[in-house]
């Protein structure tokens, strides 16, 4: 049994060239620059900053940040390296496939599906929730939720779901250009939204600037269902250090945290078949993207620790930017917050759609999963896949308590990023003849210790993430052996060859 069997650089990309499996590549370097935003730019920018900042590591959250921000800056180099090369949906999945092995791509792509399954459910449903929030701040009396007896059914997620599942289906074009107008008024919003912040802001709010360590416990959030070992960092608890919060662990821990802002460009690699001219505009369309992104991260950071302490912060239920400008008396900026919210959903959705089916794509394609998940229609796009993958989304949106489980994106995203920084200097030894566009400085050493930041990142996360996550891939091992291996075409194009001689 060959776990760890490779395809070639030259047969995966031979494969997009499949009459009834092939997409349609219309998307320009801006269109993935502005995906980037999209799905890294959501309800998070107004809320993730302002709960590292409180329960992790007070106005240092800056510094938390900045570290999430420079190890996933350089993680974009080693994406942009292999997609430069190797323009192919799939994402991880794809480069991985290449170097590492068929096992070992499988357990990304595994990974990957239910990092974007349960990041387009959660979001979808909260995005319900804002929605019926920005209701109320209007005076407006409306809601989402139907009640049918003693159960109640939310269908904004499923409305959400629907709309850009719809435009996805006529053609990635479309819902990019869509996406782009709500990504563009978004943007705009966050930027007046910081200037109005800056004047609110106070010096002393920023002392000190690294609170002291303290007891986890001493903190909860008030929202927090996990409590004890379970919500202890992963690296804490292996090494018997008493949990706590602020000081140096605080930032590490914060840095975590605020580390799913920066996952859109894990999610825009998917869309390179899809790109024209994709070994320049890949690299530089997920680089801007990212500058844009942390650039926007970093003054959010700044004006949210600077409006209010970081105390005051930690006494609310749920603290976010909103939180800020009430405790300074701007009950206005609420409506305005509120509404930013709703359009930044909005854009998250469609971009982990689209993700979402590419990844599955990709897989069905290479056989691990049916084959007919990965047939595309005359619009150049997998109508079907992309049908199926919206009904899932939106059904577990509607009926589930999902909530649980976002923290799972996070530690799926970083194993993905770990794994392809590795993959660098494994395919610079293999295939130092491929021309590359953009190359990763410094290797192999500087990849090597991004995939150990990356690896730092992820211990942590909770005890409780990690379980589950170790769960998630015990099961998708199972399906592989029992169907994926023996479907594989990489295995049995081997077999073939093999029986053949």
């Amino acid at each position: 049994m060959n776990l760890l069997r490779t395809k070639t650089v030259e047969q995966t990309i031979a494969e997009t060239d499949e009459a009834d499996r092939k997409l349609k590549r219309n998307l320009k370097w801006w269109d993935l620059a502005i995906m980037g935003v999209a799905v890294a730019v959501g309800a998070g920018i107004f809320s993730v900053g302002a709960q590292a900042a409180a329960y992790h590591a007070g106005p240092a959250v800056i510094i938390s940040f900045i570290i999430a921000g420079i190890v996933c800056g350089a993680a974009v180099m080693c994406y942009a390296e292999f997609a430069s090369m190797i323009p192919v949906a799939g994402s991880a999945y794809t480069f991985t496939y290449t170097t590492v092995g068929e096992i070992v791509a499988w357990i990304i792509g595994w990974d990957l599906i239910l990092e974007m399954l349960m990041a387009g459910s959660v979001i979808s449903k909260y995005w319900g929730v804002y929605l019926n929030d920005f209701f109320r701040l209007m005076g407006w009396n409306l809601n989402t939720n139907i009640h049918i007896g003693s159960f109640a059914l939310d269908v904004a997620p499923i409305i959400i779901v629907a709309f850009f599942t719809t435009l996805l289906v006529f053609g990635t074009r479309l819902g990019a250009r869509v996406d782009g107008a709500m990504t563009v008024l978004k943007i705009a919003i966050v930027f007046f939204v910081v200037i109005v912040g800056f004047f609110y802001v106070k010096a002393s709010n920023f002392t000190p600037f690294i609170p002291p360590s303290q007891p986890a416990d001493t903190i909860q959030p008030a929202s927090s269902e996990v409590t004890g070992i379970w919500a202890q960092p992963l690296w804490q608890w292996a090494t018997g250090m008493v949990p706590s919060i602020y000081g140096i662990p605080g930032i590490l821990s914060g840095a975590a945290l605020v580390f799913f802002a920066f996952i859109g460009f894990d999610v825009v690699a998917t869309a390179a078949e899809e790109t024209d001219n994709p070994k320049k505009s890949v690299p530089l369309g997920i680089g801007t993207g990212m500058l844009l992104i942390i650039i926007m991260y970093v003054a959010v950071a700044v004006v949210t620790t600077g409006m209010v302490s970081y105390k005051d912060l930690a006494k609310a239920d749920s603290p976010s930017l909103a939180t800020a400008f009430e405790l300074v008396g701007a009950n206005w900026a609420a409506k305005i917050i509120s509404f930013g919210i709703v359009l930044g959903l909005a854009t998250v959705v469609m971009v982990l759609l689209l993700g979402l089916t590419r990844i599955v794509f990709a897989m069905s394609r290479d056989g691990l999963l049916p084959r007919g998940l990965s047939k595309t229609g005359v619009h150049g796009t997998p109508a079907v896949l992309q049908i199926v993958c919206g009904v899932i989304v939106a059904l577990v949106a509607a009926l589930f308590d999902i909530g649980v489980l976002s923290d799972m994106v996070n530690i799926g995203t970083l194993s993905a990023f770990t794994l392809v920084a590795i993959s660098i200097p494994i395919m610079r030894r293999k295939r130092p003849d491929l021309k590359r566009s953009f190359t990763m400085p410094g290797n192999p050493w500087v990849p090597v210790l991004i995939g150990l930041a990356n690896l730092w990142l992820m211990l942590n996360l909770t005890v409780l993430t990690w379980v589950r996550f170790l769960v998630w891939l015990v099961v998708g091992f199972i399906i592989y052996l029992s169907y994926g291996y023996h479907h594989s075409r990489l295995g049995l194009n081997q077999l073939k060859g093999d029986i053949e001689k």
